[in-house]
């Protein structure tokens, strides 16, 4: 096993993985920005090495910087988490290249499923269902209208390069287009450096499914069962549940079968999510990303299947094999996750970035878990995400994990910044999503119209 990692990371996702680490007795290199001296991940870590100023370009961007700081500590693999460099195969190729072992998948994996048009061409290939769309990269406009026409309205406009919500647009109409994708391509240009697009007939409304996978060097390949997504803004996640009530037991079979078929195309290795959208008229479902790391939401996997993602990676990368077989996983209950943001709902979740001058996390009870990195006192940065934790719940079945997770959300309490605890609230106890009768519609067009209407 390794001696040590870094953390090629900040925030929650950086404390979720030294306490992993600690667990397996691996050492850990903490790094962060001059915003960050004073965060938890630096405080927990055995060792912590400033990478730069507080930009992020500058410092958790910055490759030459942590790479240094990797050698400086003799680091023997990196752990990127996600966001920031975790899906950047530039960086996991100068790793090798320095003989540091980047805890996720190969540069050439990530090429080939980090960006969408690629993904989209080996899925075709491995035989998974994908949406009707374009055959490669559309970058103009007029290119983008005669794709469309012979697709057909709605469609989809995404940046190839793309993650994060950033560089998509729904598209209804011809009249629609020209801004829309301008727009859209000027995003990804702004944001990835790529202002390559791809489009896809849309499937709308739908359920938005991801299937957790691991895979290691010996060319095992498993499925730790689905998370629905379904509950976005701005095609950002707002709150996963496992199992998805949308999925029955043969549809559940077929699409963790073409998650594992997706990975072994590939030859994955450590942990990645094949997401699928689902139509649920017609039970069809298509192959729409890869994302080639741990996922934000991972930790309501780890209570339905009891397997640790994490521990996984860090020991796949090690050059072990699985922990488990796929027969060896059970699921077991229901978990819900809600993300806990630093924001304004009522004010378009306006980030609210300021120091906490009290904080009282929910605790007590077997089946809940909350990640956080805060604590009081600390000063929430304004460079960064304004995530404040992620609370976790488990239950024997849906309806306790829904009182478990209202429970948690009414103990929570923060004072001195602005948060979406109520929102999140009224979300989980919206009749609606306590019935399981939602898809991707449903926040934008029925649940905040009517929340943000209220005093």
């Amino acid at each position: 096993m390794f001696n040590k990692i870094l953390i090629a990371n900040r925030g929650e996702i950086a404390v979720r993985i030294i306490r992993a680490a600690r667990e397996l007795g691996v050492g850990t290199v903490a790094i962060y920005s001059t915003a960050d001296r004073d965060a938890l991940h630096v405080h927990l870590a055995d060792e912590a090495i400033c990478v730069g100023p507080a930009r992020s370009t500058e410092s958790y961007l910055n490759m030459n910087n942590i790479l240094s700081a990797a050698v400086a500590t003799g680091a023997q693999a990196i752990h990127p988490g996600f966001g920031f460099l975790s899906e950047n195969s530039k960086f996991a190729r100068l790793c090798e290249e320095m003989n540091i072992k980047f805890i996720g998948p190969s540069a050439k994996v990530m090429d080939m499923m980090g960006d969408k048009i690629n993904a989209r061409a080996e899925m075709i290939k491995a035989g998974v269902p994908v949406t009707p769309g374009s055959e490669g990269e559309v970058h103009t406009t007029d290119e983008a209208v005669k794709i469309a026409e012979e697709i057909g309205y709605p469609i989809m406009l995404k940046a190839s390069a793309g993650g994060g919500g950033k560089g998509i647009r729904k598209v209804n109409n011809v009249e629609e287009l020209v801004p829309a994708f301008e727009a859209a391509q000027a995003e990804a240009q702004a944001a990835f450096g790529n202002g390559a697009m791809f489009i896809e007939r849309m499937i709308f409304p739908a359920r938005h499914i991801e299937v957790q996978i691991l895979g290691d060097s010996q060319g095992n390949v498993i499925h730790l069962g689905e998370r629905d997504c379904s509950l976005q803004r701005n095609n950002q996640k707002v709150l996963e549940e496992s199992p998805s009530v949308a999925i029955g037991h043969t549809l559940r079979q077929e699409i963790t079968a073409a998650a594992v078929k997706a990975a072994q195309h590939v030859s994955y290795e450590n942990a990645g999510t094949i997401e699928f959208l689902l139509d649920e008229s017609s039970g069809k479902f298509y192959f729409m990303e890869m994302n080639t790391r741990v996922q934000v939401e991972h930790p309501v996997t780890e209570f339905v299947s009891g397997v640790d993602i994490v521990k996984e990676q860090i020991r796949v990368a090690n050059g072990n094999e699985l922990s488990v077989k796929q027969e060896d996983v059970t699921f077991s209950g229901h978990a819900i996750e809600c993300r806990i943001n630093a924001e304004n709902p009522k004010f378009n979740f306006a980030p609210s970035p300021g120091r906490i001058t009290n904080l009282f996390l929910p605790s007590g009870g077997v089946g809940l878990r909350v990640d956080s990195a805060m604590y009081s006192g600390y000063s929430i940065p304004p460079y960064y995400d304004s995530m404040i934790a992620k609370v976790i719940v488990h239950g024997e079945n849906r309806f306790e994990a829904l009182m478990k997770m209202q429970r948690a959300l009414l103990e929570f309490d923060v004072i001195g910044v602005i948060t979406n605890v109520d929102f999140q609230l009224e979300l989980i106890s919206d009749p609606h999503v306590v019935a399981g009768d939602y898809d991707t519609s449903f926040l934008g067009n029925v649940f905040l119209p009517e929340y943000q209407k209220e005093d």
